[in-house]
């Protein structure tokens, strides 16, 4: 047998891999793809932030498997991800590697699929609606505005070892700004753009939960962010934008919430809370 009817042979029998963003929350934000990756898969290999509403639709024939990560609990790690689905893989199964949001923006899909072609599996990729983009707009706050802001940037305040955040850049940038994981360092994140120049009367919003229906969406000023997450007991899964646009949020809220899951903070309130 020639080498490359060998490698025919070899990549027929191994199975392949999808990398597919289930979006922020709402299962009406999956793609049509993104869905059909999920009915057809003969396994789905999902992370803590795909919700419950988009779990519900699994097919009862194909074996999911959880690998969230949960600070402070028990998770998988990376390596335990990368080795679960190259087993499958080579096993002839069709895997779903179901992430919430894109699984190209903070979802470490490209190490994901670096790996599996370095062991000669196929892998697609399906993208999903990030959540600084899908979050945003179900709280009302547009990511760019026409005389507010002409651009926006995506920041992770988690890292491995050490976060290397250039303030000063982000802090003359005149973007929006939204940190993904940014809870426990709230008061990094506001000393730091202080200290970088940014003023302190800049809105900042916290969206907890958001395009769920428990979303809640708070409103305040950047000098407050630490004492919002605080006071307001912010829990994860929540994004933080920092910039002028969240001026509009009030204005353009057009998902139907109860006040108890919309809060207009003020300075005032925070301080007597």
């Amino acid at each position: 047998m020639s080498i490359s009817r060998f490698k025919q042979k070899q990549q027929r029998s191994l199975g392949q891999v999808s990398l597919v963003g289930a979006g922020p929350g709402d299962p009406d934000l999956l793609t049509i793809k993104a869905l059909r990756s999920i009915e057809t898969s003969d396994v789905i290999i999902f992370d803590n932030l795909v919700s419950e509403r988009i779990r519900a639709l699994f097919p009862k024939g194909s074996e999911a498997i959880y690998v969230g990560k949960i600070k402070g609990a028990h998770s998988s790690t990376q390596d335990e991800i990368n080795r679960l689905l190259l087993k499958k893989a080579k096993q002839g199964l069709n895997v779903c590697r179901l992430k919430g949001g894109d699984a190209f923006v903070f979802g470490r899909g490209g190490e994901e699929m670096l790996m599996l072609k370095s062991a000669g599996i196929h892998v697609d990729i399906i993208p999903g609606i990030t959540a600084g983009a899908g979050c945003s707009s179900y709280a009302g706050i547009p990511l760019t505005h026409r005389g507010l802001s002409q651009g926006c940037t995506f920041v992770t305040a988690h890292a491995e070892k050490t976060l290397d955040i250039k303030w000063q850049a982000l802090a003359n940038l005149n973007h929006t700004l939204v940190f993904y994981m940014g809870l426990s360092k709230a008061q990094l994140i506001e000393t730091e753009l202080q200290q970088a120049g940014l003023a302190s009367n800049t809105p900042v919003a916290l969206i907890e939960n958001g395009c769920c229906p428990d979303q809640r969406v708070i409103t305040g000023t950047l000098t407050e962010l630490n004492a919002l997450v605080v006071e307001q007991q912010v829990k994860s899964p929540a994004l933080i934008i920092v910039g002028e646009v969240v001026s509009l949020s009030e204005q353009l809220q057009w998902v139907e919430m109860n006040t108890s899951v919309y809060e207009k903070i003020t300075h005032s309130a925070v301080l007597s809370a």
